[in-house]
């Protein structure tokens, strides 16, 4: 602490005192030294900004620091031109273009030949008509049945065998065990040969 008992003021270097100290930054300075660096104006808390140990505005301090390019000036509908160079910014650079990986990037690229294809069908299977079993994705309506009897199937209800779908029941008769407790009811019983 200098020779007085205040701090040093972060402007002027001189004694503050309680009574007319201002803490910013974790600095302290005179109510008159607390000042914008770059236009002098008269600051508070409320519209001050700090910077490499420097207050700042917030007007200059955006014009300084802030981002730069159209939307970003002072009030609704201003465009500003400056670069900041007068106030010691320079710009930097834009880089360049990468372009991106994506194999199908329009929809009519998708639509004939991009999306996945329905095992029964052969056909392209769209999203609004989606479901997902035994590993493919199937139509919904026409496509997501038992190979056998032509039941419509559910994800959680079906069985498959070689790249095709069946009901329990069909996939029960046409590949399932054979022989005496191995009908499809209580007490059944097959005669297999």
């Amino acid at each position: 602490m200098p020779l007085g008992g205040g701090k040093k003021c972060g402007r002027c270097q001189k004694a503050v005192y309680f009574a007319e100290e201002v803490l910013c930054g974790g600095r302290s300075f005179h109510q008159n030294c607390f000042l914008c660096k770059e236009c002098n104006k008269s600051m508070d808390s409320t519209n001050v900004s700090v910077h490499m140990d420097e207050i700042y505005c917030r007007s200059c301090y955006g014009k300084k620091f802030g981002p730069k390019g159209y939307g970003f000036g002072q009030g609704a509908g201003v465009l500003n031109m400056d670069t900041g160079e007068s106030q010691g910014t320079t710009r930097d650079e834009p880089a360049p273009h990468q372009p991106t990986n994506n194999p199908n990037p329009s929809r009519l690229a998708q639509k004939f030949g991009g999306s996945e294809k329905c095992p029964r069908c052969g056909k392209s299977v769209y999203a609004a008509e989606k479901v997902i079993g035994a590993g493919s994705s199937w139509h919904k309506i026409k496509c997501f049945t038992c190979a056998t009897c032509g039941k419509g199937l559910e994800s959680t209800t079906l069985s498959d065998r070689d790249g095709e779908i069946y009901c329990k029941g069909c996939y029960g008769k046409n590949f399932g065990p054979k022989g005496f407790g191995y009908g499809l009811g209580a007490g059944a019983l097959t005669n297999s040969q």
